[in-house]
């Protein structure tokens, strides 16, 4: 996601186009991105490591993004 303090042309787009089509009550949007990672082997400490490592360095730009790493089982 976008710090905060960075501008976000495309969330507020989407911000003034909702009440237009009738979705009320949205004080602010905010536009991100999200990467899914299927992991080989165990999940363990140093794989989680591993890939907040890897969103540090590569996947995000922290100059002007936030991220998170969240595990979820798979279906």
């Amino acid at each position: 996601m976008l710090k905060p303090e960075i501008l976000d042309p495309q969330g507020q787009a989407v911000q003034r186009a909702l009440p237009r089509l009738g979705f009320e009550g949205i004080a602010d949007v905010r536009q991100g991105k999200r990467f899914e990672l299927d992991v080989e082997g165990p999940l363990d400490e140093a794989a989680l490591a591993r890939i907040h490592e890897m969103a540090e360095t590569f996947l995000a730009n922290t100059v002007i993004e936030d991220f998170t790493v969240k595990v979820e089982e798979s279906k």
